[in-house]
């Protein structure tokens, strides 16, 4: 079959992050295909060869192709990328399974839980693809960063560890690192959740509330991230790595994350709709604080701060109020 990198790679999801994965992968002359559910949006990164609606001024690489037919995606494809919003996880990978030519590996970029029954995306995967090789791609990455070359580290992770080394090698060039771990289940809570505390610690500035707060709510929602997942069954050095605090401190702290501007824009007085309306994209944390809060509350998982974005965003709670809940709780001794 040849060598690895010469085989065509499959990207599924032509907003921000899969594009900027499909340039990625491209950039040393991979052939990528790269598909879009909106055949309009498709012909436009045809002819524009650039993204213009999430990465304006990015051009995409000569071996990079958007397609709008997912059949055609994914043929002979060695290496499937899921890079959708976590509500379309479970329909787009029911839809491959019928269609896929041969055993491509498969793997998601997608960062959240399934909507309605709190899944990891690694068992909702499992049940639409039996038998296939699995990996998730998470860590501290922005995709505008990555799709203009500037250094980025993540983490793949995979039960199959020639699966892993297989994707890491993919998406390894001179500026984009690839770390391996056997941890599905750490990597998969660590980058859900860190969704809900970047809204969090966006209130928390937008309040005005300062650089101690901001480090006392990271520092906190490492901890409750932490109880998730453990309880789950992963790993606790998996949430002090590039998938855990890498991850939460990069979305916590700067602007470019979605979720923090929401956090900022609530702050502000905004509605949740509005909010979303002025971001633009999917807000994938707005989605997850809903998916965990209730696993927490079937876990019996202690989440203050992951409570109280999800009273803001759900039961109206005025920001402020959500701040003085959290800094009113009973006084206890720091640990997990």
């Amino acid at each position: 079959m040849g060598d690895a990198r010469e085989q065509a790679v499959a990207v599924l999801g032509a907003g921000s992050w899969g594009t900027a994965l499909a340039i990625l992968l491209s950039s040393e002359g991979q052939p990528v295909r790269l598909w879009g559910h909106l055949k309009a949006e498709v012909d436009a990164l045809l002819e524009d060869r650039e993204n213009r609606q999430f990465l304006p001024g990015v051009p995409l690489p000569p071996s990079l192709t958007p397609e709008a037919d997912l059949q055609r995606t994914l043929e002979q494809a060695s290496e499937v990328i899921i890079a959708v919003p976590s509500h379309a996880f479970s329909a787009v990978t029911k839809a491959i399974e019928p269609l896929l030519d041969g055993n491509p590996g498969i793997a998601w970029a997608t960062k959240g839980f399934e909507p309605g029954s709190q899944r990891l995306l690694s068992e909702v995967a499992a049940s639409h693809l039996p038998g296939r090789d699995l990996a998730v791609i998470s860590g501290p990455t922005f995709a505008g960063e990555v799709a203009r070359g500037l250094p980025t580290a993540i983490t793949v992770a995979s039960t199959n560890p020639a699966h892993a080394d297989r994707l890491a090698n993919r998406l390894h060039t001179s500026w984009f690192r690839a770390y391996t771990s056997s941890d599905m289940i750490g990597v998969q809570v660590g980058g859900a959740s860190k969704n809900v505390l970047a809204i969090a610690a966006g209130i928390a500035d937008g309040l005005g509330f300062g650089a101690n707060t901001r480090s006392a709510l990271i520092t906190r929602g490492l901890t409750e991230i932490m109880r998730l997942g453990l309880k789950l069954g992963g790993k606790s050095e998996t949430f002090m790595g590039l998938a855990g605090l890498g991850d939460l401190l990069l979305t916590c702290t700067d602007n470019q994350s979605r979720n923090r501007r929401m956090g900022l824009a609530l702050a502000e007085g905004q509605t949740l709709e509005s909010a979303r309306a002025k971001i633009g994209q999917e807000v994938e944390g707005v989605h997850t604080a809903k998916e965990v809060y209730a696993l927490a509350q079937r876990l019996q998982v202690e989440m203050p701060i992951s409570e109280q974005v999800y009273r803001v965003l759900y039961e109206d709670l005025n920001p402020k109020t959500a701040v003085h809940n959290l800094l009113d709780r009973s006084q206890k001794a720091e640990g997990l």
